[in-house]
């Protein structure tokens, strides 16, 4: 046991040290991917939300002991970022053409090409989750699976389309203010997290405003209004095969759009986790409640946490070996129906 808490403290030593950043330069400008892990092993690509990079949308999750032992030991990370979202980014030319939906899922086609990745495992959030199902809808063969945390995919209602135009003409005159950090937590986190004039605001939803005053406004407002000119890929879903976990919080704005997306989606190959007292990012407001759904989705694939078997750690991510058995969702403790969640206790 001594030995696995070493591993489980190496790596997140590695992931507070920071990963290895790659400028992948793609027909539609170049893209930031950050890399954790041995690059040997199977490949993890994330994408975050509007206007975050993986730092604020996937931090809580990847600094859970439990999560680094599940991640880490299993895969390579590859933490992609909007073009323009990444540390110390310089701002984006405003003459360069603006990138839409279609264009920034062949940039993560690009990005698989450049590092020679197959077929890889994807999580998104949000809008991230918007552009790797877009992706897998388009390029199903380099798809293995998909966990998408409050995901969109249809068109924005007309009230969704004004009000971010409305948000990116702040953006245009003033920047990123204290009103639209403001809007753009409540798009993140519920309202338990964001604290009141009596309580306070929880630690992340403080350090998600931080990170918010670091946006280039012309590459936040070029993310958005692509996410804005979104289409419906409700038609889409219904074909794919790929294997599918959900999470959403009940508070989460879009959480009537992911019990849409889940209805579209084939109920064998899909599962919803719903997680209570929870905004969108789940990743970040309560990632211990993502863990064990994780861990029976990865056995479907042959991976697991280390301890539990003592097979390599670059067990195959290929369905064809496994049984036929172990891909249903009943066979994995998933039910086919919201599962709710509440865990009392933080990583």
């Amino acid at each position: 046991m001594a030995g696995l808490n070493d591993d489980v403290l190496l790596d997140i030593e590695e992931i507070c040290n920071g990963g290895k950043e790659h400028h992948v330069k793609t027909c539609y400008g170049s893209v930031s991917v950050v890399v954790y892990g041995d690059q040997e092993k199977p490949a993890l690509i994330t994408y975050p939300d509007v206007a975050l990079n993986y730092l604020s949308c996937f931090q809580g999750l990847f600094l859970c002991p439990e999560a680094v032992s599940l991640l880490l030991h299993n895969f390579c990370i590859y933490h992609i970022s909007p073009p323009g979202h990444e540390f110390g980014a310089a701002p984006v030319c405003s003459s360069d053409p603006s990138p839409s939906v279609e264009d920034l899922a062949d940039q993560i086609l690009e990005v698989l090409n450049f590092f020679s990745l197959e077929a890889v495992m994807c999580m998104g959030i949000t809008a991230g989750a918007y552009i790797l199902s877009l992706f897998a809808i388009k390029h199903k063969e380099r798809v293995l699976g998909l966990i998408l945390i409050s995901p969109l995919c249809k068109a924005p209602s007309w009230s969704e389309w004004f009000y971010y135009k409305v948000v990116s003409n702040l953006l245009y005159y003033y920047g990123m203010s204290g009103l639209l950090k403001d809007r753009f937590l409540q798009r993140y986190f519920s309202k338990e997290a964001r604290g009141s004039s009596e309580v306070p605001e929880r630690d992340v939803v403080h350090e998600c405003r931080r990170l918010l005053g670091e946006r280039h406004g012309i590459s936040l407002r070029r993310f958005l209004e692509a996410i804005n000119r979104r289409h419906d890929i409700t038609d889409g879903l219904r074909s794919l095969k790929c294997r599918t976990l959900i999470f959403v919080g009940d508070q989460s704005p879009f959480h009537s759009e992911t019990l849409h997306m889940v209805a579209a989606l084939d109920r064998k190959y899909s599962a919803l986790v719903e997680v209570q007292a929870c905004g969108s990012m789940v990743t970040e407001e309560q990632p211990h409640a993502m863990l064990i759904p994780m861990e029976f989705f990865f056995m479907g694939f042959g991976l697991y946490r280390p301890g539990r078997v003592s097979d390599s750690p670059r067990s195959p991510l290929s369905p064809s070996c496994i049984s036929p058995e172990l891909l249903s969702p009943e066979s994995l403790g998933l039910k086919l129906k919201p599962i709710k969640t509440r865990v009392p206790t933080k990583c």
